[in-house]
Parts: C-alpha cells; sequence; structure tokens
C-alpha cells in the first residue's frame, strides 16, 4: 500500500506526550514542530502560523490561509488575523485565544523569519512561558516505523535522482544543466508515481532536487560550496548531493564521482572515503555514543595519516528536516539508540586536487545500523 503520511493516531500520541510532559496548553512556532505534531504543510515566512495545543488543536494563520487550512489541516478550530505587520500585531491577537492558566511553547515567541519583529509570548500574555524546545527534540529523535518508512521512501527517489545526475554529468556539460535536468526530471516521475495525493512538496519549485552545490574539480575540497555554472572537464572530482522529500520526510544521498578516468590519487582518496565510512558502519553497536561514531572515524585518519584530509564531523541526525540533532561528533556524547536516523558522511578533501564524500542515510536498529539509501560506493561505478 502506498505510504501517505503519518497515520491520524500517531500524531495524537504524539500530542499526548507533549501535553503529558508540559502539563499546561503548549503553543508551537516552529514549521518543523507543527508538522511533527500535526502533518500540517505550510511556507514558513514573516507572517506566523502558530498552533495551539490543548483540549482542542487550534491554528492561527493568516486571513489568506484559512480557506487552504480548513481543507488541508486537522484543526478543530482556526483563528485568524488580517496581515503582519498589520494595524494590530498578530501577537497580542495570539495572546486572547491561548486561555488562561499554565503556558508553555517551543520558544518564547515566533522567530525572527524574513524581517519579522514582534514582542514575546510571555510579554504578551503577562504569564510565564516554559519553553519546550529540548523536550521536542528528544521526542523527535528516535523516529517510529512510519517515519522510517517515508525515509525508506525519500531514499528510493534519491537513487532515482542520482542516477539522472550522473548521466547527465558528461565532460562539456555544465553544474547548472545537470543539476536542473536532472531534479526536474525527478521530480516529475515522482509526480506521475505518486498521484495527486502526494503531499511532499511545500511550493511550485520543491521537489527532488540532485546536484553538487559548487562542488567541482578543486572546488570539491571545499566541504560546503555554493553552486555555480561551471563546465565539468575530464579529470574533475564532484561531490553530489540528492534531496527527495516524502511527505516532509527526507533522505540523503551523497557521492565522490570523477569525470573520465582516476588517477591513481583520486583512486587513493576514494578508498579511504569508502573505509572510513565502513568504519562509521561498524562503530554502530548498542550503548554507544554519537561522539565514539566519531571518534573510530578520526582514529581511522590518525591510523592512515590523513587527518590533515578531514574537514567535518562524521554525520547528523535528518528526518522532517535535512539536519536535525544529535551529531555524529566527538562532541556529542548523545546515546545512539534504535529508530535514530543518520547520514553517514567523512569526506577527505586535499587543497588544489578536490575532495571526496559518500553520504548514506541508516536507521539504527538493535545491533548495528541499516543502510537505507541504495547506491554503488565503487569507483568504476561512479565514473561520469
Amino acid at each position: 500500500m502506498q505510504a501517505t503520511g503519518i497515520p491520524r493516531d500517531e500524531l495524537a500520541a504524539r500530542r499526548s506526550r507533549l501535553l503529558e510532559h508540559a502539563g499546561t496548553t503548549v503553543v508551537l512556532f516552529d514549521q518543523a514542530y507543527i508538522q511533527y505534531y500535526t502533518s500540517f504543510n505550510f511556507l514558513s515566512n514573516e507572517r506566523p502560523v502558530v498552533v495551539v495545543v490543548g483540549d482542542e488543536l487550534t491554528a492561527f494563520v493568516p486571513g489568506f490561509e484559512v480557506a487552504r487550512t480548513e481543507a488541508e489541516g486537522p484543526f478543530d478550530r482556526i483563528e485568524s488575523y488580517p496581515e503582519y505587520p498589520g494595524e494590530d500585531h498578530p501577537m497580542p491577537l495570539l495572546a486572547r485565544i491561548v486561555g488562561n492558566g499554565g503556558l508553555a511553547a517551543d520558544q518564547d515567541g515566533y522567530p525572527g523569519i524574513l524581517g519579522y519583529e514582534g514582542p514575546a509570548l510571555s510579554e504578551v500574555t503577562g504569564r510565564p512561558v516554559a519553553t519546550l524546545s529540548s523536550f521536542i527534540e528528544g521526542q523527535m529523535r528516535r523516529k517510529s516505523p512510519a517515519e522510517v518508512e517515508l525515509i525508506r521512501h525519500s531514499a528510493r527517489w534519491c537513487e532515482h535522482a542520482h542516477r539522472l545526475l550522473q548521466q547527465y554529468s558528461v565532460a562539456g556539460a555544465t553544474e547548472a544543466e545537470a543539476s536542473l535536468r536532472a531534479g526536474y526530471e525527478a521530480t516529475l516521475a515522482m509526480l506521475e508515481a505518486l498521484g495527486p495525493d502526494y503531499a511532499g512538496q511545500l511550493g511550485s519549485q520543491d521537489g527532488a532536487t540532485a546536484g553538487y552545490r559548487g562542488q567541482v574539480g578543486r572546488r570539491s575540497a571545499w566541504a560546503h560550496a555554493v553552486a555555480h555554472n561551471i563546465r565539468f572537464e575530464p579529470g574533475d572530482m564532484l561531490v553530489s548531493e540528492t534531496a527527495a522529500p516524502f511527505w516532509g520526510y527526507n533522505a540523503e544521498l551523497e557521492r565522490g564521482m570523477v569525470v573520465g578516468e582516476p588517477t591513481d590519487e583520486q583512486r587513493r582518496l576514494h578508498e579511504h572515503v569508502v573505509a572510513a565510512q565502513q568504519v562509521a558502519f561498524d562503530a554502530f553497536k548498542p550503548g554507544v555514543t554519537c561522539a565514539e561514531v566519531d571518534r573510530a572515524v578520526l582514529d581511522y585518519f590518525d591510523a592512515e595519516g590523513i587527518r590533515g584530509l578531514w574537514s567535518q564531523h562524521t554525520g547528523h541526525a535528518i528526518g522532517l528536516r535535512n539536519h536535525e540533532a544529535p551529531f555524529l561528533d566527538v562532541g556529542d556524547r548523545t546515546p545512539v539508540e534504535p529508530g535514530m536516523v543518520f547520514t553517514i558522511e567523512p569526506g577527505v578533501y586535499q587543497d588544489g586536487l578536490g575532495g571526496f564524500r559518500h553520504s548514506d542515510t541508516v536507521v539504527v536498529t538493535d545491533d548495528g545500523v541499516e543502510i537505507l539509501t541504495d547506491y554503488p560506493r565503487d569507483l568504476e561505478s561512479l565514473t561520469t
């Protein structure tokens, strides 16, 4: 049966746990948190969209969002304001609908998005607000079977997008040509396969994406770069990235590739990437911490004498957001638990030559990890 999102009873159970922890009405401002507890999608901008979790599930939205919220939202009650900033700022209007008594929120007011400015929730209500972001992040860390299934579907579409990207990334083509073509065709394939109920997109220009973010040739040595319309040349090292949100949930698939025949040095660096990633896979054991996974990879780099080629930690959690906590980093001592989903992406980067990075998405099991992304890691399969 086609997956279409998180079951309503699971969403209700999430909200029940939130209310049990808070012991009072909860106000949610963050887009990802609202989606986590309601599956309601919206474009987050300077106009506050707020959800109040209490005896009723209430949405507070700008006036032009009311019709869509009624049609697509799961809310018992919908309240609105005319516009932001408006003659009456939305936050005092929100204070009138949150009720009396205790109050908790993910944060004490709407965040400063796209120039938004406004008073804190505690200021407009005249009451102290308990902040719950740490609890919410902890609740989101362990994915349910339904969440893992959505991430698994995202992985399948990442693979499809990456195959298209690799096909179009040939000498003489440009980064923009290959990326736009692959993302466009993969998105159309998703829409055709999933049908009109597919709700994984937030806007007309969102969908499956595949590209390089500027990590082409010598720029591939920059772990985070920005896209240019670079023309691929024989010998270029490439670091790809793909994404395909599936009802809001994300997998990540990246590969280090070469345009044309690899050199001996490129083969050496690629071998280290594959080996370091395998070290990380093998490091997941019952009771291990995020820090210990990253430490195992750093120990590999030290043993091989290539610590100087290291630039970034081993990975991060992923789900409704492309990057989530906890992080596979020596400074993060969070215990790893079954149901957590991570990217595994140690890379090696050599200034003046380029870099390689493979990223795969894994779910932690009782005795290790299951790799959710399925794409070749050997260099022979990754030449374009």
